[in-house]
């Protein structure tokens, strides 16, 4: 099985962590390729990020061959509806992955991502997936997203701190991470924490894993697929 997945912004270091992170999860046979567009934001922090992001994220799905599914690896779930329409393989969005996760293991979760500006996109997404009945609150650690690419950031704690926040006032019992670039934070948060912690990238392998295995989502035609682009 070959995954292909896309940071849709232009940061390779962020890219790298992504494809480790997914590799760390990834089933034995399962082949992880982690690519970024050359062109476009360094990262996607609100709508007009998102939407200059498009292009760059679209060429690199048109010109993917040979994989079994895509991931887009940004929270935001950007141009995720429209990359399904594009391709005959599954696409995850890993912000939709991981609230599914989250929902598995707690009956409420919150999310907590970097600034306030990403917080309406959140939310809208969170309710076109219906679920917005099972998320106690989307929450911004005021962390930039290119922060958690500098070493000696103390996002990590910064994180920590929305996390106790959250955890005190949401009545939620599980976190998700609501930013690719913070793949790599999770089982210490977990830890920490002592509730789940969920990283939309690990949440997005073993799901496109699971519709792999299943042959789902592998035409444009049919009910499955007019369901996921409605």
């Amino acid at each position: 099985m070959r995954l292909l997945i896309i940071n849709p912004n232009t940061t390779a270091s962020m890219t790298e962590k992504v494809g480790h992170a997914a590799t760390l999860v990834a089933s034995p046979g399962t082949e992880i390729v982690a690519r970024n567009p050359s062109t476009g934001p360094a990262s996607i922090q609100g709508v007009e990020d998102g939407e200059a992001a498009l292009p760059g994220l679209f060429a690199e799905i048109d010109k993917a061959d040979g994989f079994d599914a895509i991931i887009i690896a940004c929270f935001d779930d950007t141009g995720l509806y429209a990359a399904r329409q594009r391709t005959k393989v599954p696409v995850i969005g890993i912000g939709e992955a991981a609230y599914h996760y989250a929902m598995l293991v707690a009956e409420r979760f919150s999310v907590v991502t970097t600034l306030s500006v990403s917080i309406p996109v959140i939310q809208e997404n969170i309710m076109r997936y219906g679920l917005s009945a099972r998320c106690g609150k989307v929450r911004a650690s005021n962390v930039p997203v290119l922060e958690l690419e500098r070493p000696g950031s103390v996002a990590r704690e910064t994180i920590s701190d929305e996390i106790a926040t959250a955890l005190l006032h949401d009545n939620s019992d599980a976190i998700v991470l609501g930013c690719a670039g913070m793949a790599d934070l999770a089982a210490d948060l977990s830890a920490r924490h002592h509730v789940p912690v969920i990283d939309g990238v690990a949440a997005a392998v073993k799901l496109a894993e699971g519709l792999v295995t299943m042959r789902l989502g592998t035409s444009q035609s049919g009910p499955f697929r007019r369901s996921l682009t409605a």
